[in-house]
């Protein structure tokens, strides 16, 4: 699903891959302000912001062939370090980013916990 998501984001940045479709939106403002109502909007970037969560999440949740107490230490370090890490990285967004910039640092950080949680678990199993 990471792959997929990553593919997607490809076409949807490079290629400006568009899927227009009416949907439910309980709030919704562009040009004007809609609330409980039918919006035509592009929803790819939706999709793939949830295929790629999902991908993530799936990810970071998934079981090691053997499982065993010391890998369950391992992840919980492991998270430990990555938020760490990523309220840092946050913080100095807040600090250091402003305007449309920030917007896409608050997108971002929807993933950067899986990917640093990710990245901190299997280095520290490599280094095991």
């Amino acid at each position: 699903m990471v792959l997929c998501g990553l593919a997607g984001l490809v076409l949807y940045i490079w290629f400006d891959f568009r899927l227009m479709m009416p949907v439910f939106a309980v709030y919704s403002s562009f040009l004007e302000t809609k609330i409980m109502s039918f919006v035509t909007t592009n929803l790819a970037d939706e999709l793939i912001m949830i295929i790629l969560m999902t991908g993530f999440f799936f990810t970071a949740m998934s079981k090691e062939k053997v499982e065993s107490a010391d890998l369950d230490t391992l992840r919980a370090e492991s998270f430990a370090k990555a938020l760490w890490t990523n309220f840092v990285f946050f913080l100095l967004s807040v600090i250091f980013i402003y305007g449309v910039g920030f917007l896409s640092v608050v997108l971002l950080n929807l993933f950067t916990l899986f990917v640093f949680y990710l990245a901190f678990f299997r280095f520290s199993l490599l280094k095991r």
